[in-house]
């Protein structure tokens, strides 16, 4: 069989540092992080902060609380897709990333958007491949009872949660 590299995006590194790599696939503009480290479930990937806080949500922000949704810093933290399936968590109680399983230098970094969204700005049809993806994807407020136990929450996020299904 031939191999027809034109059928494959290109991909260009757009940042890289000790630990982190954004590459940009040229076909589709799309941005995603990787890592060049390993890293054990439990493992701090990394700390953030908050370049800027906003009273409601963006399409490149984190939710704190009610009224806090943070742009993140590094801001190269803003590449982390979304995943059914994801292999980190943004603890926005202690600013921390937090690994969630086993990650091997190469592997993209993802995380669950309902995990610190409540209701997210751009709701989206997930794509991400993973066999018990949820697919409609809007933010916390959204998910079953059922699938609540399958994720890791914020504290934030959890505490919605309680109050939406108590006991």
């Amino acid at each position: 069989m031939l191999f027809n590299i034109a059928s494959i995006p290109p991909k260009q590194l757009v940042f890289a540092n000790e630990t982190f790599e954004v590459w940009k696939d040229e076909m589709s503009d799309h941005h995603s992080l990787f890592t060049t480290a390993n890293f054990q479930p439990g493992d701090i990937v990394c700390k953030f902060d908050a370049s800027a806080i906003l009273q409601t949500p963006s399409y490149f922000t984190v939710q704190v609380n009610n009224n806090e949704h943070i742009f993140l810093e590094p801001s190269f933290l803003q590449y982390t897709n979304h995943s059914c399936f994801p292999n980190i968590l943004f603890d926005t109680t202690h600013f921390t990333i937090i690994c969630l399983r086993e990650i091997k230098a190469g592997d993209e970094l993802c995380y669950f958007y309902p995990a610190t969204e409540w209701e997210m700005a751009q709701p989206f049809q997930c794509v991400c491949g993973y066999s018990d993806c949820l697919g409609y994807i809007g933010g916390a407020a959204y998910l079953s009872k059922e699938v609540i136990p399958r994720y890791k929450f914020s504290d934030f996020i959890y505490r919605q949660l309680q109050n939406k299904y108590p006991g």
